[in-house]
């Protein structure tokens, strides 16, 4: 159970292209010290969480792990191929079915209202996003915009981007969507953004995992809301400490 809620924190590469444009629009010249920083705080996430979980919750459980290792031998070219195309495949069904329905998705509730067709201002996507900013506004990041996009990047990490790029209609240009995102966010709000997409809930597929691994909801909501708590309060410590010497 303890690894299965310390897990999540470990950055996975549906992250990656937030961290990618974040770091290379704010952080040019240190973007991979930047991105290390992030792997490195989820790391020290999980080993913190971990030792808490032992100490309280699982205080009097004692429990074996065993991770069966294959042998190590150097790599087979065929063997390296079918995996790449494996890997390949598996990310091109992802980007055709869950990325681009809520793209499609995002699109539709960007663009339309009770009243028919409206402005992206007056959407159903931006009323809802506007519920739930106040959320984060003591993260520096409490607009609508970057509101929805956390919360489509539950079912993916990679659609919080597609969700921008929706959300701005700046089109294909990843150029376009650097500009527009460095007049809503600061070097500082951007980091705090990256902190929290990487602490905040796992993807639905993760979550489904959760739920047949432990056979409980109890745990799965769990894992939901503790690790929506500790990103909001990481988020907010950084954000917060950050404008002191700002």
């Amino acid at each position: 159970l303890i690894t299965i809620l310390m897990n999540p924190f470990m950055s996975c590469s549906a992250r990656m292209p937030v961290y990618a444009l974040f770091a290379g629009v704010f952080f040019a010249e240190n973007q991979g010290l930047i991105v290390f920083s992030l792997y490195l705080l989820g790391i020290v996430m999980a080993i913190l969480l971990a030792f808490i979980l032992k100490v309280t919750k699982f205080k009097n459980s004692e429990s074996v792990f065993i991770m069966e290792l294959p042998e190590y031998r150097l790599p087979v070219f065929k063997n390296l191929l079918l995996h790449t195309w494996d890997k390949g495949k598996g990310f091109l069904r992802k980007a055709g079915t869950i990325i681009f329905s809520m793209a499609v998705l995002i699109w539709f509730l960007s663009n339309f209202s009770f009243q028919g067709m409206v402005d992206i201002d007056q959407s159903f996507l931006a009323a809802f996003g506007s519920f739930i900013a106040p959320i984060f506004k003591p993260l520096g990041f409490g607009d609508w915009q970057a509101s929805v996009a956390l919360l489509t990047g539950f079912m993916a990490k990679e659609v919080v981007v597609s969700t921008m790029i929706v959300i701005y209609g700046t089109g294909e240009s990843i150029t376009a969507l650097s500009q527009m995102i460095q007049g809503s966010f600061s070097a500082l709000t951007a980091y705090a953004y990256m902190v929290f997409v990487l602490l905040y809930i796992p993807c639905l597929a993760t979550v489904a995992v959760v739920k047949k691994e432990t056979a409980s909801w109890k745990w799965t909501f769990f894992s939901i809301g503790y690790s929506l708590g500790i990103a909001w309060l990481i988020a907010f410590v950084i954000y917060q400490v950050g404008k002191l010497f700002i």
